[in-house]
């Protein structure tokens, strides 16, 4: 447990100094959109911690893929709890997601949406790698 916590730390570090760049994308958007003119400076201030713990958390919770006890589907099950909920908490405090149950089923549905279609992806991409390895080896 003691690794895991330390390639949580490690991974969650060198991925949140790009938690502010993602920010300034984000503010980008919401500038060129119209959605926000000004912003004061308790809400950039906000958005900058915010985004980088999520930024942190997001990348430290892939330290549980390296848990060699720990099923692949349970591994993949707390990887996406987690990810869900550090997301959704940083767009509720930030106000990115309206709090109405239309727009949380609809962040919902996306996000479910979307990470199965990243695990479809890795899964594929390793079944044909595993295939290729298999016939060199034969």
């Amino acid at each position: 447990m003691k690794r895991f916590w330390g390639q949580f730390v490690l991974r969650g570090l060198l991925a949140a100094s790009g938690g502010p760049l993602i920010l300034a994308v984000i503010y980008g958007i919401m500038g060129a959109t119209d959605v926000a003119a000004t912003l004061t400076p308790g809400e950039v201030c906000l958005g900058i911690i915010s985004i980088t713990l999520m930024a942190f958390i997001a990348a430290g919770i892939t330290a549980v893929y390296q848990v060699e006890r720990l099923p692949l589907f349970s591994a993949i099950a707390l990887h996406g709890g987690v990810l869900y909920l550090d997301y959704l908490l940083m767009y509720l405090l930030n106000d990115w997601i309206p709090r109405n149950w239309t727009a949380l089923g609809i962040f919902t549905g996306f996000f479910v949406v979307g990470y199965a279609l990243v695990w479809v992806c890795i899964y594929l991409t390793i079944r044909r790698k595993t295939e290729r390895i298999n016939k060199q080896m034969h």
